[in-house]
């Protein structure tokens, strides 16, 4: 099979889909990798690397599309790559189609097949390729509430830890899921007053035993959120439902209750975000204001610390990017049900039910079956 790794062109996105061991093992196994110059440089990875290991560089990601019957990323198809994805071909990447219908429609019409790593889940309902972005993103949600609540940054002028005399921040996480519960242990290292949010009674006892005493673990209902939002100075959304559009839980009449100059950090917003009020914004303008409340909505947050989250991305692909390329993808999913779970689109059908629900469309049993 032949393997392409085209650079990533998103918005302030310097990560690369695979390392060079990857290109190695690829290549042991007999097969061919095709890398767009440059494709690891954000990550500190130079082009010599891959070569070195036997991929070929090529000068653009038009003759990495047109040769790649894999196609590795880390972002979903831009629209300006959009027309170089043809049918047959095998798009292994971050996709989160319940936010973002045109891409939803474009990938629909090219009859490629689209395997998510949101999707990818083992049997016991795990995410093996979305946990080590999850970890990455809880982290930084905290180091950029603690920028973002300084005043030049519009914030409160409040310091997370506070100091003897003068009470620590507030913080309200909404989830409990990976990226809430590394938020917390962030949080709680900040010496911050931490209080994490679930509707799930298992995993609040799991987080009440792990968490040390300057976390609350409470049961997520309107009144509690609203309760949180008001004493916050800075809220975490962390929801996370696979594949469907993220559940909304602060309404704008909330947003009312938080205090001017406190601050929201939505990484939900991939899959379209936890508050009405949240909508994607980049790295280069990640901040704007509602209702006095600095809303922080960047939606690939671990792409700017590159490295560190392509050596932990990669981790994981590498195996399923193995088992795809010496099986195809049809014998994969019949073989292996997390790739089964993964395919979202097929061959211009809705091969994931929470996607088809989600802009009520059509839904093929096709690999769930």
């Amino acid at each position: 099979m032949i393997v392409g790794v085209p650079k990533e062109i998103k918005q302030d996105e310097y990560r690369v889909a695979m390392l060079p061991v990857g290109v190695e093992e690829l290549v042991r196994r007999g097969h061919q990798v095709v890398v767009e110059a440059g494709a690891g440089l954000g990550s500190g990875l130079p082009d010599h690397d891959y070569l070195r290991v036997g991929a070929e560089l090529v000068s653009g990601p038009q003759e990495v599309f047109a040769r790649a019957d894999l196609i590795v990323k880390v972002k979903e198809p831009q629209p300006s790559e959009w027309p170089l994805v043809r049918p047959g071909q095998v798009i292994f990447t971050y996709f989160h189609f319940a936010a973002d219908r045109p891409l939803t429609d474009a990938m629909l019409a090219s009859g490629a097949t689209c395997v998510a790593y949101e999707t990818l889940a083992d049997d016991q309902g795990r995410l093996p390729l979305l946990t080590p972005m999850s970890e990455v993103a809880g982290r930084m949600s905290i180091q950029e509430g603690a920028k973002y609540l300084e005043r030049p940054q519009s914030g409160r002028g409040i310091l997370l830890a506070g100091v003897p005399g003068v009470a620590p921040a507030h913080i309200t996480i909404l989830g409990g899921g990976v990226v809430g519960a590394n938020a917390a242990k962030i949080a709680a290292g900040f010496r911050a007053d931490v209080a994490i949010l679930d509707i799930n009674m298992d995993r609040l006892r799991y987080l009440d035993d792990i968490m040390p005493p300057n976390v609350d673990c409470l049961f997520s209902d309107r009144h509690t959120i609203r309760e949180q939002l008001a004493r916050a100075d800075l809220v975490i959304g962390a929801v996370l439902i696979p594949g469907a559009k993220a559940p909304m839980l602060v309404e704008m009449e909330d947003l009312r209750r938080m205090k001017p100059g406190s601050v929201i950090i939505d990484v939900a917003i991939d899959q379209g975000g936890c508050m009405a009020t949240s909508k994607p914004t980049s790295h280069s303008n990640p901040t704007y204001i509602v209702e006095e409340v600095v809303h922080y909505c960047v939606t690939n947050m671990p792409g700017v610390v590159g490295r560190t989250s392509t050596f932990a991305l990669c981790n994981v692909t590498l195996r399923w990017v193995l088992d795809i390329a010496q099986r195809g993808i049809e014998r994969a999913a019949r073989e292996l049900r997390p790739v089964a779970r993964a395919i979202n689109l097929a061959g211009g059908e809705v091969t994931n039910q929470a996607v088809a629900e989600t802009f009520g469309l059509p839904y093929s049993p096709r690999f769930n079956s």
